[in-house]
């Protein structure tokens, strides 16, 4: 990652100091916890952007950015449409990558780990909590595949406002999966590339260990 003047400049600014084995923590969650707790006050967009990698059986790779709603316990959480090209990824291959990067604090975590479909009842429980337009575009939107023209989204978003003029109930098709994390790595930048790393495994029982890595 080039680091550039006015990035170095924040390094300082920011009041940052090298990152070091002093502030590990037992669990690696703890400590994302406050580097997200840090992002959220200080990112000028959305700190929960994060960019999820999945593959094919075969190898092939895609990437896009999610939004992160929630973590606990090892469990990274996102929602999307069951039927688009990264569900039908992480189907057939139930592993993936989240990568975080906040410029703001010139740090990045990255997580990897086995996924799987959360609860109806907690996926019911975020898609109430999102604003209608959202779960009418949660239910409009044939993730993935190809649109002919705009006006065939939106003349099926003003059908589903139609047929729904109260509660809105969560397609089938929509929910939740979660990323429970075997490894969790953070990154933290310094002058002259020297950064600081740190990675967490989880081992068979499910304890975590750490080592430092070269920059």
């Amino acid at each position: 990652m080039k680091l550039s003047l006015p990035f170095l400049g924040s390094l300082f600014h920011i009041g940052a100091r090298p990152f070091g084995e002093r502030d590990l923590t037992a669990d690696p969650v703890d400590l994302f916890a406050l580097w997200w707790e840090r992002a959220r006050k200080s990112e000028i967009f959305d700190h929960t952007a994060c960019t999820l990698a999945t593959s094919t059986p075969e190898g092939a790779p895609s990437a896009r950015v999610v939004l992160l709603k929630s973590f606990q316990k090892g469990r990274f959480v996102f929602f999307t449409n069951y039927e688009s090209r990264k569900a039908g990824e992480l189907e057939a291959n139930p592993r993936a990558a989240l990568c975080f990067h906040w410029a703001s604090l010139l740090r990045q975590v990255r997580i990897v780990g086995p996924v799987e479909r959360v609860s109806g009842a907690e996926s019911d429980a975020y898609f109430r909590s999102r604003p209608r337009g959202s779960r009418v575009g949660a239910i409009a939107s044939r993730q993935s595949r190809p649109l002919a023209q705009r006006k065939i989204l939106e003349e099926e978003v003003a059908r589903i406002e139609g047929a729904h003029p109260g509660e809105i109930p969560r397609p089938d098709f929509w929910g939740g999966y979660a990323i429970s994390a075997q490894q969790i790595e953070f990154w933290q930048a310094r002058v002259s590339r020297l950064h600081d790393r740190f990675v967490y495994e989880k081992n068979a029982e499910s304890a975590w260990s750490w080592r430092r890595l070269y920059p």
